[in-house]
């Protein structure tokens, strides 16, 4: 990854997240608010708000993500399915799916890898990252999730839901990016709040990186080096 130095340097690596279950019309409304003010690269909300978002963001370049099969990801395919298809109907730019933890771990490859291939496919093109919950995964596990994500034609692999025991770790980080290589993407998410631990994030290998507390992030760093100003 390239050096990040601006707060505007890392605003464009940040989905700035609200998932909360009590989450309001209002809360959102400040969600894309700070969004569009400090030139977060997405929000990130549940489904149900994803028409609303994509209303209070129009012309402005922040995208719209929402989770599917979210966050436990023991749901059934076909409903992970529906759920996407529904989500980029509404006008969803971007998919985080929770894998199908269980099935991973039983080493049952071959039902988890078409379940991503068909939210892809529902995706339409759409980049879809996979969440992975880390926390409850050996190495071993962690690494085989990559190799399958990347062979389902998803874009990103994604650390943690933020509802799990643990978030992101940068050891976690950087397995991850050992794993999928240098091109493919790795969304750090889960328990950064401070702009040190972004950073260490950034350099451990995340391209993106998902937080509710994107504010007070960029505010850690200088606005702009130089007279410009963001």
């Amino acid at each position: 990854m390239s050096s990040i130095s601006t707060a505007k340097d890392l605003a464009k690596l940040i989905d700035h997240t609200l998932l909360r279950a009590d989450a309001t019309a209002l809360e959102i409304e400040k969600l894309c608010e700070e969004a569009r003010l400090h030139g977060f690269f997405s929000v990130c909300v549940n489904g149900s708000h994803v028409a609303r978002t994509c209303a209070l963001l129009e012309e402005s370049e922040v995208k719209v993500c929402t989770v599917v099969g979210f966050p436990l990801g023991a749901s059934d395919c076909d409903v992970k399915r529906y759920e996407t298809e529904v989500a980029i109907d509404n006008g969803a730019s971007e998919i985080d799916v929770v894998i199908n933890i269980g099935r991973l771990k039983d080493g049952d490859d071959k039902f988890v890898l078409r379940e991503l291939r068909d939210v892809v496919e529902a995706a339409d093109e759409r980049p879809v990252k996979i969440i992975i919950e880390t926390a409850l995964l050996s190495n071993d596990d962690k690494i085989r999730a990559c190799h399958l994500i990347a062979d389902s034609g998803a874009k990103f692999v994604k650390t943690s839901t933020g509802f799990g025991p643990q978030g992101a770790t940068v050891e976690d980080v950087r397995l991850l990016r050992e794993a999928v290589g240098a091109s493919f993407g790795v969304k750090a998410s889960g328990g950064i709040r401070d702009t040190a631990t972004a950073l260490a994030m950034v350099a451990a290998g995340a391209s993106r990186l998902g937080t509710s507390a994107s504010v007070a992030i960029v505010q850690g760093l200088p606005a702009a080096t130089g007279p410009a100003s963001y």
